[in-house]
């Protein structure tokens, strides 16, 4: 069967959107994928909408609500090695030689950071923070009574802030 050329451009697009999940190879927000695939395609913000919801539907993306984020099953890898041949060679080198740069600037954007200071020998402070294009929108400071504890807290929040800062907003914001 062969394709449109309306239906080729519906299939490279979602085919795009998978090969730039895979080439950034960790979860990603709406808002971090939306900004890389516009920034190294010409797909539109409704087309890009469409092309993940239904590449959510296909089971080829996932959406981890607890985290707010996208990734590539399983099934999206399968799809995007059987297609990737849909995109262009001149499309896959400039993804390929841009996208580096892109995801630093949007992580740049967003920033995750976590800090643990001594109070003194066995005492420590530990700062979780996320800043947004330099405005800090979520920081918390706990305590912890090792070393050990509180690099085991900056090291979960840097792993894990997608997933705990929801969780927290929700806890503050239950009646």
């Amino acid at each position: 069967m062969l394709l449109s050329s309306s239906d080729k451009n519906l299939a490279e697009g979602k085919v795009l959107i998978l090969y730039i999940l895979k080439k950034i190879g960790k979860p990603v927000t709406n808002d971090e994928l939306l900004k890389v695939v516009s920034v190294l395609t010409d797909m539109n913000y409704f087309y890009f909408q469409q092309f993940l919801l239904d590449l959510m539907d296909n089971k080829y993306v996932v959406y981890n609500e607890n985290g707010m984020v996208y990734s590539l099953t399983k099934e999206g890898e399968e799809t995007l090695s059987l297609t990737s041949d849909l995109i262009p060679g001149i499309h896959k080198l400039r993804i390929d030689s841009n996208l580096k740069d892109n995801i630093n600037q949007v992580e740049e954007e967003v920033s995750i950071t976590s800090d643990f200071i001594p109070i003194n020998e066995n005492e420590y402070n530990v700062k979780c923070k996320i800043v947004e294009n330099n405005v800090t929108m979520f920081e918390i400071t706990t305590y912890a009574g090792s070393r050990e504890h509180a690099k085991q807290i900056a090291d979960n929040w840097k792993e894990n802030a997608q997933e705990i800062y929801p969780q927290i907003l929700n806890l503050l914001t239950d009646n």
